[in-house]
This record gives C-alpha cells, structure tokens and sequence, in this order.
C-alpha cells in the first residue's frame, strides 16, 4: 500500500467529491472553516485554512493544523460537478412531473425500492418524500381550482368554472419558490439523475470524474505522505469507480504515497441496485479486495438520508467469497458523540444531519473528521485495530447482481 501506512504524516492531498448539490463548492471550504474551528476549540488543537498553495486546478484550500503534537499541511481539492446539477435540476414545474413519474416507475417497476426497503427505511423514506409531497402539491393547486370554478360557476355558467384551472399554475409555482424549506423538488432531482439511465454514470459526470482522476494521479507523483479521497452522500458511489479505475489503470504507485477513502453518509445502493448499474458494482466488487487502499465507511443511524450501516459491497450483492478486506464499516453514533442538547437540537433537521460528517461533535468519539484530513496519521492507522460496527448490515438484497466486464 505504498509507503508504510503508519508513518507520520507531514503533507496529504485531500481529494474530497460532493453529493449533488447545487451550490458552488465554496461552501465545503466555509464549512470546513466554521466547524473545523469548533472542533478545534473543543478537541484542543489548531486548524488553520486559507487560500489554496496553487491558483491552477479545481477549487479547493489549504490547511496547516497541529493536532496531537505535530504541524501537518492539507491540500483540499474538489470536484466540482455543481454546475452539472444546476442543468439538471433546470426542468421547470411539468418537467419535475415528469421526471417524478420516470423515477418511479424504475424504482417501482424494477423492483429495487422493495428491496432497498429492507436496508434501511429513512433513506426510503427520503426518497419516497418528493414524490408523494409533489403529488400533495398538485392535489391542493386542484382541490383550490375546483373550489374557484364551484364559486364561479354559481353566477356564470359551469363552462366559465374551468377558469379556475389558471389557479394551478402559480399555485405550484409558489410551493417550488418554498423550496429551500421543503427540498421535495432537489429530492426529486437528485433521484431521477440516476435513475435517468438506471445507474448509469451520465456522459457528462464521466467525464468530469475523469479529468479529477488525473488530478488524484498527479498527487502520487508529489511530496505527499497521504493521498485521501473522501466521498459524501452520493460523492461515495462516484469515489468508488473513480478509484477502481486508478488502480486498474496502474495509477496508484506502489513505492507513493498512502491511498485512503474516507466515504461519508454514503448511499450506494439507491445506484447499486438500479438494473444498469454493472459499472457500479464491478468497481465495488474490485475496490473491496485492494491492497493499494484502505476504505473506511462511515455512517450513523441518526442520518435518515444515507444507508446507515449497510456495507454497500454486500448489500449490492457483489462481495466475493474469499477476499474481501473493505470498507471498514464504522458508526458516527450520533447520539453518542453530540451531546443531549445538540442531539435535541439538529434531530430533526434530516438535511443538516446528512452534513454531519464534516462537522464538530461536542462529545467525539474515535470519529473526527479534522484529525482524520488534517492529522498526523494515516487513514490506515487511525483505524488500525478497529473493529467493524457490530450492527452492520451485510446481507445481500440486491436483485440486479451482474457487474461490467
């Protein structure tokens, strides 16, 4: 696995790929600002960001930190694939209902929402939200236009009552201006881009997770100690091939420096279990057996977006018989590791919860996400020893099994 993976480190690249998200990537580095502080403050050490060494390449920053009696320099990159959600999410009001109405029918008619409900029910849930929320949206612009053309049509004739009709429109439309309160439209636009092409990558994202692969490449070549990948939400899936490919492809130097990927509230099978997701699950089943990295998956039962717990190699169905050394599944345990009256405060904003990850706890536990990217060791020895969460889900329930050659 490179250079020993217990060695000091002094300088890592962090290669750090978004879920699908809309907003520019400045606000991963502002979140990193913020909460880093907390932890810091909490945890007693220092981190410190600023701007990024080199003004060329994707967007990111640069960290100096001292934790646990040693001086490390962090260099952040991003992918950057916003821009390729803001089209995708450019579908207008009937563009929504339709999408609504293909997501479930691949969901529905392949028979993977049946099965990902054996997992895990909040991400089910989650996903189950737009649609049935969108369905509450129309049924009310209607329930409004009927109650209209009734009153109408006691003074004017009944024909004139489908003027009440001119109600839906701008009723829809105020509810998809309210929705950065409900997200029932991002919800939906977030499952129907992979359920576009039935788990897919889409030609546009593979492309760009390609020219980020080349950046990854390029960090082996550099005086680094650690290269670490870390993969949120649906960033994870995206983290897995772009890193099966790499090691395929002989991109990751055995005499370089250490490889870890760190995937974070992850959830793979929404993908995994789609029927033309063989890319997926062929870079799962290669990724799982690898000596070149260490995986290390982290999820919390308190997050009811992601597939908490649920090793996403196995659930797929893809683990192979004898072989299969990643991911260590490891919990955030939320209610752990934040306090009563932190827990009692972000409990029920789901959204917030899913960001979780990359913040302070008031109480951490052997999770923390700055000394994991700004600290002296390796991913590799920071979890050295660990044992798996003992509530684990690892039986497999995809129906879709088959992988790309």
């Amino acid at each position: 696995m490179g250079k020993s993976s217990h060695s000091a480190v002094r300088k890592r690249r962090v290669f750090y790929i978004p879920g699908y998200d809309p907003i520019h990537p400045r606000r991963y580095r502002e979140l990193y600002r913020k909460e880093g502080a907390a932890q810091a403050q909490i945890s007693g050490y220092d981190v410190a960001l600023s701007a990024k060494a080199t003004g060329s390449g994707p967007y990111g920053w640069h960290v100096a930190a001292t934790i646990e009696e040693a001086q490390v320099q962090a260099d952040f990159e991003v992918l950057v694939w916003s821009d390729i959600v803001r089209d995708s999410m450019d579908q207008g009001i009937l563009g929504t209902y339709r999408q609504l109405i293909r997501t479930a029918t691949t969901y529905i008619g392949s028979g993977a929402l049946w099965r990902l409900m054996q997992l895990r029910k909040g991400p089910v849930i989650a996903a189950l939200y737009p649609v049935l929320f969108l369905l509450v949206q129309l049924c009310v612009a209607l329930l409004v236009a009927w109650v209209i053309g009734a009153v109408i049509g006691i003074w004017l004739p009944d024909w004139l009552g489908l003027a009440g009709l001119a109600a839906v429109p701008p009723i829809l439309n105020w509810f998809r201006k309210k929705d950065g309160k409900f997200f029932a439209y991002y919800l939906m636009h977030d499952y129907a881009y992979s359920a576009q092409s039935k788990g897919e990558d889409p030609p546009e994202l593979k492309a760009r997770m390609a020219e980020f692969s080349d950046r990854i490449a390029e960090a082996f070549q550099q005086d680094v100690d650690e290269v670490l990948v870390v993969g949120h939400s649906s960033g994870a899936h995206l983290a897995v091939s772009i890193l099966a490919d790499m090691i395929r492809d002989g991109r990751v130097p055995t005499d370089g420096p250490t490889l870890g990927f760190l995937s974070l509230g992850q959830v793979v099978p929404m993908v995994s279990f789609l029927p033309k997701a063989y890319r997926l699950r062929g870079d799962l089943a290669f990724l799982c057996q690898r000596d070149e990295v260490t995986w290390v998956d982290v999820t919390a039962p308190g997050d009811g977006c992601a597939f908490a717990l649920c090793d996403p190699v196995s659930v797929s169905g893809v683990a192979p018989e004898q072989g299969k050394q990643w991911p260590l599944v490891v919990s955030a345990a939320f209610t752990q590791t934040l306090s009563q009256a932190r827990w009692a405060e972000l409990r029920w904003r789901f959204f917030r919860l899913h960001f979780q990850y990359m913040c302070a706890f008031d109480r951490p536990g052997d999770y923390d996400y700055f000394r994991i990217t700004a600290g002296p060791k390796t991913l590799a020895e920071r979890y050295d020893g660990r044992a798996p969460s003992k509530s684990r889900i690892e039986r497999p329930v995809n129906k879709f099994v088959k992988v790309a050659l």
